[in-house]
């Protein structure tokens, strides 16, 4: 279709399953779909349309609104209605758009449009990380299945630029180059076969030197599932509840613009300001991502709070997985001057638990001990089998400990230690705990300390 002029459909229908997968549609729709990244079958690549098949599905609601879209050259508007359908007919959701109309974008909308190119690949992403100034990673988050190798280079040597963990494609020259030079080029991650895209989207000013990056690796086609993952992904999806996947996709878009509107004003980009009003946008971005990542937690507390939760039953390596959760935390240890004492390389204790949740479970531990240690300290991580065919693994700070009073209830949801401005949720000990428990294992703290915290996360050992 021309952006000439404004086109217009009576109505298109699209029908997705009950994992937000498009499965067949009409022409506009397929079309949207595979300008924003998807193919079909595949999941739906539309964020804005993402969002409401989801709320539809979960929530078994329909749902009807005013929608618009951006498919990389013209602007897609409509009414669309969402109708979740029940298990005999496969779960899913059909979606109807009336007044389907594709339109010229209006001219001066440039900065709106990048908005929404960075919201399609932050949908799409599979692999994202915080990068500082000098490129380098600070923390790692992925979905996919075939970034195992990617996440232990990372956690072997981490600190380095990210492009020092991969293999970029036509690009010869000496890195780290410009990030303008690398944003949208190709490459390669380790022990993948597909390409990579990447996308480096600053914070802070972009004409001078930015404060740091969001560094997403968007897929050049989706990851085949076995039908066990399937299974699994299913399993998960299940498990939500009403009050995390309803509000998550609802409140996640208008938090980052938050975030991005803060930070543009608090760098001035937006003219001159006054140094106290760039500083009240620098508390306004910090709130901003306080609240995205109290999502991320509320995502979580939804998730062990199901009735029906459970955990995987693998073979997992204490001591790896620690080795692993200091290396993605090692650069905001080097931030802190601390120190993180390791079990030897050669050191290897086998227990039963789900190695993603086990990983969650110390990065929240150890970064806790980090935050709370003080700067130049030491933290220490101790792997211990016990008689009674059990691991206890100890994390150990040097700060302030714990108080008697506090003890009892440092589990508690909500709770944080007795500090009310250390920016976190309060959720992350509660949903260790019961992570540690679904695994049929513990999550304590020793009360006998003079000084400093030692939490302890104990598993069953391999027979």
């Amino acid at each position: 279709m021309s952006t000439d002029q404004t086109q217009t459909l009576l109505a298109a229908r699209g029908l997705t399953d009950d994992s937000d997968r498009l499965l067949t549609a009409d022409e506009p729709i397929v079309d949207l779909h595979e300008r924003c990244g998807g193919t079909v079958p595949g999941t739906l690549a539309v964020p804005e349309m993402l969002a409401l098949v989801q709320q539809a599905r979960k929530l078994g609601l329909r749902v009807a609104r005013e929608f618009a879209a951006f498919d990389g050259e013209a602007l897609i508007t409509g009414f669309v209605r969402v109708h979740p359908l029940g298990e005999e007919d496969g779960g899913g959701c059909e979606i109807m758009v009336d007044n389907w109309q594709r339109s010229p974008l209006p001219q001066g909308n440039v900065n709106e449009l990048a908005e929404r190119l960075d919201a399609i690949d932050r949908a799409s992403a599979e692999i994202s990380a915080r990068l500082d100034s000098q490129q380098r990673v600070q923390v790692l988050s992925t979905s996919s299945a075939d970034a195992t190798e990617l996440e232990a280079a990372i956690a072997q040597e981490p600190g380095k630029p990210w492009s020092n963990y991969v293999e970029l494609v036509g690009v010869a020259h000496h890195q780290p180059l410009h990030w303008r030079l690398l944003d949208g080029a190709n490459c390669k991650i380790p022990g993948s076969d597909r390409g990579w895209r990447v996308r480096l989207l600053p914070s802070g000013p972009v004409n001078g030197a930015p404060r740091g990056f969001e560094l997403l690796l968007v897929a050049d086609e989706p990851m085949l599932h076995s039908d066990a993952d399937l299974a699994d992904a299913e399993a998960e999806q299940a498990n939500a509840r009403v009050v995390g996947s309803a509000l998550t996709p609802v409140l996640r878009q208008p938090i980052a613009r938050i975030i991005a509107n803060a930070e543009t004003i608090q760098s001035r980009l937006a003219g001159p300001l006054r140094a106290e009003y760039s500083e009240y946008a620098g508390n306004i971005a910090s709130a901003g991502k306080h609240l995205s990542a109290m999502l991320d937690d509320l995502g979580d507390l939804e998730v062990v709070e199901a009735p029906d939760f459970k955990t995987a039953e693998e073979k997992v390596d204490l001591s790896d997985v620690a080795r692993r959760a200091a290396g993605i935390l090692g650069v905001r240890s080097q931030d802190r001057n601390i120190s993180i004492l390791l079990p030897p390389k050669d050191a290897s204790a086998e227990v039963i638990g789900e190695f993603r949740r086990v990983l969650q479970i110390l990065i929240n531990l150890i970064g806790n001990a980090i935050a709370y240690s003080p700067v130049g300290s030491t933290v220490e991580v101790l792997v211990e089998p016990r008689l009674d065919q059990t691991v206890d693994l100890k994390v150990i700070d040097q700060g302030p400990g714990v108080d008697p009073e506090q003890a009892s209830k440092v589990f508690d949801k909500f709770e944080r230690l007795g500090r009310d401005n250390d920016g976190g949720s309060g959720l992350g000990l509660y949903i260790s705990r019961r992570l540690a428990r679904a695994m049929s294992g513990e999550l304590s703290l020793n009360t006998d300390r003079d000084k400093g915290a030692e939490f302890i996360l104990s598993l069953r050992q391999v027979d």
